[in-house]
């Protein structure tokens, strides 16, 4: 497994300037969340903001995965807006239309993955319905995914109408468990969700997951928290990730501890490297 960073966790500087910071830290895994101050795949200078990430990548020989999670980046005024489950079908196709270009993205890049999750369920329908909305767009993108030669990881996110392994494993049965969909975990939410003990609840995916979060995080409460300072067993959860055959990168994800990353980047390297190496393989 390979020590890992996300975008999204780092405030106050370019994120590209903060590349060889990572690098020098022993992070061999960056995971790109599409934004503003990153690669907007919607904006005018993609193709060159493109190239400067892949440059910087290959300059320090860091591997990236592709996050779909910008918090304003389709909407301004609301949260993570518009998804795959919004209720009117325009939205939803804003929705499909950006990961395609995420997915583009991915594919001139080399990442491992495409990363998103099902969205919030706003509107008050009944679960089937945002069902069918999910499982229509998913189809939609999976193609398009298939065609670039881009996996696409599916997260379950509390709060929103996939929030757990098993529902996502529903999902993945309705849509018919195509080559290129994979998972992403998020120990933080499987110890939110009460998904206890990881090793169980991650063995039947084994071979099956593409990206993993790390955070620490209290029970039944959806707060991404510094290593060490929730209930997360990380020793147990790097070693349920080994067991079923995951070496990706353990991308820390802490956003609102983004106005002190370096400092939270050198934390959580001195808790999670002795961890990746006591699982690695001799």
């Amino acid at each position: 497994m390979l020590l890992g960073f996300s975008t999204n966790s780092i405030g106050d500087v370019d994120p590209l300037d903060a590349v060889p910071r990572l690098r020098d830290l022993g992070y061999g895994s960056l995971a790109i969340t599409l934004d503003h101050h990153t690669i907007n795949p919607f904006a005018d200078d993609r193709s060159a903001r493109v190239a400067r990430w892949r440059k910087a990548l290959a300059d320090v020989g860091m591997a990236c995965v592709i996050e779909t999670g910008a918090r304003h980046l389709l909407d301004p005024m609301v949260k993570h807006e518009p998804t795959l489950v919004s209720s009117d079908p325009s939205a939803r196709a804003c929705r499909i239309d950006f990961t395609r270009r995420a997915i583009d993205v991915a594919a001139d890049l080399g990442a491992g993955c495409v990363s998103l999750w099902s969205g919030v369920g706003r509107d008050g329908a009944a679960l089937e319905t945002f069902g069918n909305r999910l499982a229509d767009g998913l189809a939609e993108i999976m193609m398009h995914a298939a065609q670039a030669g881009v996996v696409v990881a599916f997260e379950p996110e509390p709060g929103m109408v996939i929030d757990t392994l098993a529902l996502a494993a529903t999902l993945f049965d309705r849509v018919g468990r195509p080559a290129a969909l994979r998972l992403t975990v998020d120990i933080g939410h499987m110890e939110c969700m009460g998904e206890w003990p990881y090793a169980a609840h991650l063995r039947p995916w084994h071979g099956m997951i593409a990206n993993v979060h790390v955070d620490d995080m209290l029970a039944c409460r959806h707060e991404h928290l510094p290593l060490g300072s929730g209930d997360v067993d990380l020793s147990a959860a790097v070693a349920a990730l080994a067991a079923v055959g995951y070496r990706g990168g353990l991308h820390v994800e802490l956003p609102r501890q983004s106005h002190r990353w370096l400092e939270t980047a050198r934390q959580s390297a001195a808790v999670l490297a002795p961890l990746i190496s006591q699982e690695s393989p001799a």
